[in-house]
């Protein structure tokens, strides 16, 4: 298999952000509450900056500081996209914020339905109208009302490939509540997408070893709001939604298939609803998780198929594998038969983020 010559859709990348886009298209009464960038706590995990200095992080002087803000935010183009996608063999890529990620931790729901519509705006001006690129859209989540609206002015883009929501709820996404919204979404054609460490604090632990097993306890979001979609019959009754869980790996998958179907048998007495099927039934059809480099994820497409996986760099995000991508595809992709691998590489996402053919089928 020459992974180079195979064709790939990064399922997740990202944009970093002005650290002044939202403190200069906020209206002033809300710019004490701006977004300004995030900084890692020290005690292992991250936080978001609100307002703060303009332009500067670590100590920097504001020459430094607005020198290394240009370096930061050179790839919001798609020029630098499309040669991204060049060197590591990639014909599309569906794009996610960095700061924004934080955003749903702010307290004012306001002051957060207008920060994610400036997203919207923004990344739209950015990076729209080009077919390689989709764009995840961000969903005002504090209440329902905002949420559908934000929705119905966005969702219409060709540019927008997915709908983005907090990972984690709030109520939690099984509550009768949020019901509507999926309806909303599924009427779209377009998937609710989650990305990990969104809608929750992500200190979990302190201490020894905190930083690492943050990641773990930030990463067990995926399998929980899993079993909170399938197990509430949200996906049954809603066939037609696709939620993609984005940087979240994929090996859980056959655990929580396993054992969600394990536990519905034993509680099937009185836990409600009743399903038709099991919950992993629900989550092979409907369900997608993007990894970077998962021997175990795919090692356990015999159980979970290969509809629930795709694939991703991560760019320009330093944990990521750009500009490494074939040489780690390589390693994983050892065993894996053509088709599968084509399937992840691939498929799954074209699919689901409405890429063209001629996006599929062509190199950039």
């Amino acid at each position: 298999m020459d992974v180079a010559q195979l064709p790939k859709i990064s399922a997740d990348t990202h944009v970093d952000e002005p650290h002044d886009l939202w403190f200069e298209r906020l209206p002033a009464s809300m710019r004490d509450q701006a977004p300004r960038r995030i900084t890692p706590t020290g005690e292992g995990s991250w936080v978001l900056v609100v307002n703060g200095e303009s332009v500067g992080w670590g100590g920097m002087s504001p020459s430094d500081a607005k020198v290394k803000e240009q370096e930061r935010i050179g790839n919001i183009r798609p020029d630098v996209r499309l040669d991204m996608m060049r060197t590591d063999g990639i014909r599309g890529e569906t794009v996610f914020p960095t700061i924004g990620l934080f955003v749903w931790s702010l307290s004012d729901p306001e002051v957060g339905r207008t920060a994610c519509v400036i997203y919207n705006d923004w990344i739209r001006e950015r990076l729209g109208g080009n077919d390689r690129i989709r764009l995840n859209l961000m969903v005002p989540t504090w209440d329902l009302d905002m949420a559908i609206a934000e929705i119905e002015r966005v969702a219409d883009d060709p540019s927008c490939g997915g709908l983005l929501l907090p990972i984690a709820g709030t109520p939690d996404w099984n509550r009768p509540e949020w019901e509507p919204l999926w309806g909303v979404i599924a009427a779209t054609g377009k998937p609710a997408v989650m990305h990990q460490g969104t809608g929750h604090d992500m200190m979990f632990y302190r201490g020894w070893g905190s930083p690492t097993v943050n990641v773990l306890a930030t990463q067990s979001m995926a399998p929980r709001t899993t079993g909170l979609l399938a197990c509430s019959g949200v996906l049954e009754r809603h066939p037609d939604l696709h939620v993609v869980l984005a940087e979240v790996n994929g090996g859980w998958m056959a655990w929580t298939m396993q054992v969600l179907d394990e536990y519905y048998r034993a509680h099937s007495s009185w836990s409600k609803p009743k399903l038709a099927e099991m919950p992993s039934h629900y989550i092979q059809r409907q369900v997608h998780a993007t990894f970077q480099s998962d021997h175990v994820a795919l090692h356990n497409v015999p159980v979970t198929g290969a509809d629930c996986l795709m694939w991703a760099n991560d760019y320009p995000h330093p944990e990521g594998i750009y500009p490494h991508s074939n040489k780690v595809l390589e390693e994983i992709l050892v065993g894996v038969p053509d088709d599968v691998a084509q399937q992840i590489l691939i498929e799954n996402a074209a699919k689901i983020f409405g890429f063209s053919d001629d996006v599929v089928a062509t190199a950039v």
